[in-house]
């Protein structure tokens, strides 16, 4: 950028007033870390010089006086921006009609705030798809808070030198209330101990398990970790399998008939290598994915288990679901690589562990939990459970040969006292890493 250009856009920072296309302005927090802007019929663009920590946004007031809920929707192309979750940021700000700050329309959890009313808390959409050309889908639908005049919306470049984000097709308009997501998970909970001596008998101890969580409505039911070999043998390799297999098929035969889907934690054999694995099957009777614990402890590294080192998120009907293993719990960056793919509900097959970390990898990341252990429900150490995007625990077994099952509503905010929805802040301003 020459010296010109420069200036130029620090003039048009310092001011924060120009009038641009759709009468949008040019902004920074600051002039000195301003970067440049252009606005063509259709497109908003930002251009960041190759400098450490620019910042600066594209912002418009729109009115939503008359209107209940809106949605936002805009299309976004970056380049040169490693990333971009952080750097390419829409931020809507609700104010009254002197620009005053607003009570927020949403309840704060009231087992740490009591009935303290918060004041509306900026709002963040979310990247949604991507076309396969660079052009990624932002939306979110939120209800207006009941003295907003207008809501102010920012589109944002920051933090990306050398970076060039256009946004286009930018609009909010009034919408429909955001309809309920309802999905019912569940979690079993059995010790399996002097029961099943080989794996087939193992894999029917589940048959009954399954049949009462199904006829309590579940959609996603979660199964214990290493089910085909606890009770029969700790050599893992000696029973690993090959996915899909006989007991991904059995299983996967149970989800077609009971139209749900189930998590089964066993071993996997592939090649000459074994792995801790955690699989989902789906109501098709097919393999939806599978998951290969990526921590591993010691007992598991002594018996030849290797790690694996993907954390994919998988489609389902009713939303992203992830999967993680027993000792991934201790570590907060599996239960984050899920979240930052996607997954709004974390299913964890677990031999046992501590439950605060169960809790904490919920309240950091903003998801739900369904987790089956094996640990006796009397002691204070790991529960299946179904916990929420708080860290409750809002269902726990109480006895061995049970299920616990729980309806939630995935498109329900989790609004903070003083954070608004932290769900949606966490991808943007979460930490960033680059690959070891």
């Amino acid at each position: 950028m020459n010296i010109t250009r420069w200036l130029l856009t620090l003039l048009i920072s310092a001011i924060q007033l120009t009038s641009l296309a759709d009468d949008w302005v040019l902004k920074s927090p600051r002039p000195d870390i301003a970067i440049g802007g252009k606005a063509e019929s259709g497109s908003l663009t930002l251009t960041s010089p190759d400098r450490e920590g620019l910042n600066g946004f594209w912002e418009r007031s729109f009115s939503v006086k008359d209107a209940e809920w809106v949605e936002f929707l805009a299309k976004r192309y970056a380049t040169g921006i490693e990333h971009e979750r952080r750097s390419c940021v829409v931020r809507i700000e609700w104010e009254g009609a002197s620009g005053e700050a607003v009570p927020s329309p949403h309840p704060v959890n009231a087992a740490y705030f009591g009935d303290a009313v918060a004041s509306a808390k900026p709002e963040y959409p979310k990247d949604r798809i991507s076309d396969g050309n660079g052009w990624v889908d932002v939306s979110g639908r939120y209800k207006v808070p009941q003295k907003a005049a207008r809501a102010i919306v920012q589109l944002h470049l920051r933090w990306a030198p050398g970076g060039i984000v256009t946004w286009k097709d930018v609009s909010l308009t009034p919408s429909d209330p955001l309809p309920p997501r309802m999905v019912t998970l569940a979690a079993v909970h059995t010790n399996l101990s002097g029961k099943g001596r080989s794996v087939a008998e193992n894999r029917e101890l589940f048959v009954p398990l399954i049949e009462d969580a199904v006829s309590q409505g579940a959609d996603l039911i979660v199964l214990p970790e290493l089910l085909t070999c606890k009770g029969v043998t700790h050599d893992y390799a000696s029973v690993a399998e090959s996915i899909p297999g006989p007991t991904t098929d059995f299983f996967s035969a149970l989800a077609k008939q009971h139209d749900c889907y189930l998590v089964v934690g066993m071993p996997e054999k592939s090649g000459k290598l074994v792995y801790n694995v955690a699989v989902l099957v789906g109501p098709d009777g097919e393999v939806v994915g599978k998951y290969r614990k990526v921590t591993l402890p010691r007992e598991e590294i002594a018996r030849g288990i290797a790690p694996g080192s993907e954390y994919p998120v998988f489609e389902t009907r009713f939303g992203k679901v992830g999967l993680m293993i027993c000792y991934d719990v201790f570590f907060p960056e599996v239960a984050r690589r899920l979240a930052m793919n996607g997954a709004e509900v974390i299913a964890l097959p677990i031999w046992g562990g501590n439950p605060r970390l169960a809790a904490a990898r919920c309240a950091e990341n903003g998801i739900y939990l369904v987790s089956s252990t094996y640990t006796n429900h009397e002691q204070n150490w790991m529960k299946s459970a179904i916990w929420n995007r708080e860290g409750d625990r809002i269902e726990t077994a109480g006895e061995w040969d049970s299920v616990v099952v729980r309806e939630v509503d995935l498109n329900q905010p989790n609004y903070w006292y003083g954070l608004g929805d932290f769900q949606s802040r966490i991808a943007r301003e979460a930490p960033v890493w680059k690959a070891e």
